[in-house]
């Protein structure tokens, strides 16, 4: 059975109905990366798979043995959580609260996997800085091994790479295919990055206003809907991409020229 089947969905943002006759589902093992349009409800979606909102219509699944408090979340970041006052070691230690029992201080076990993150995620040496101090990259790393100190099974990422620059996002893709390749850590991601979406994921679910997609990279890039966006979303910082897709590179590159 799926850790997760969503069978004809509808999701609504306040009064605002976003998405209608929504269907997938994610196997244990999967990398599904989630994209599409502004608006067309990924971070709505994010918030029923996490059990913070409900959908209107259809019906939401957790199977496989996954319960929701061993799914680990990296939101996206906002100026608050930016400048969060607390050293690194305190905030990937927080993750540990997420299976619901509290308790007033953090235990063996918990300190050992919030080492264990650390060393992962290689940021053992900043444990005593404060989270507020580091680069981007850095932070990102943290709330990401915030994110594992609460799940052995199922990774939810809301834009990561946001406001990354190009070589810090890469060094954040090879972290996340050695989190799923070696950990077996499942991963759902939302990212408006699809060029590098169907370079890195097993699957793609686009939802859109109009159409939606839900199946493999391959099957992504040649249907309609999926030559259309990475068409729309070839940019010139993805020209380390073009070993790829030479031909998409080319045209974009050449159009750009000609205008």
């Amino acid at each position: 059975m799926a850790y997760i089947t969503c069978r004809d969905i509808t999701l609504r943002y306040e009064s605002l109905v976003v998405q209608e006759h929504l269907s997938f589902s994610v196997e244990k093992g999967d990398y599904l990366c989630i994209v599409g349009e502004n608006g067309s409800g990924k971070s709505t979606l994010m918030k029923c798979l996490l059990g913070l909102k409900t959908v209107d219509a259809g019906t939401l699944t957790l199977g496989d043995g996954l319960k929701r408090n061993e799914i680990g979340y990296l939101p996206q970041q906002s100026q608050i959580q930016r400048s969060f006052p607390a050293s690194v070691r305190e905030v990937v230690l927080s993750g540990c609260l997420n299976g619901g029992f509290f308790h007033p201080f953090y235990t063996k076990a918990d300190k050992a996997r919030a080492a264990e993150q650390m060393e992962c995620l290689n940021i053992t040496a900043l444990a005593d800085r404060c989270y507020r101090e580091l680069s981007g990259g850095q932070q990102q790393r943290v709330l990401l091994a915030r994110a594992l100190c609460a799940t052995k099974k199922l990774l939810l990422l809301d834009e990561p790479l946001t406001g990354l620059d190009p070589l810090v996002a890469t060094e954040l893709y090879a972290i996340l295919r050695h989190i799923h390749e070696e950990h077996g850590i499942t991963i759902i991601m939302v990212t408006h990055d699809v060029e590098c979406a169907v370079r890195h994921a097993k699957s793609i679910l686009h939802i859109g206003k109009q159409e939606s997609f839900f199946g493999s990279c391959a099957e992504y890039e040649n249907s309609a809907v999926g030559k259309r966006f990475l068409g729309e979303n070839i940019t010139p910082e993805h020209c380390s991409n073009c070993e790829r897709h030479p031909h998409k590179h080319a045209h974009a590159h050449g159009k750009e020229a000609a205008e």
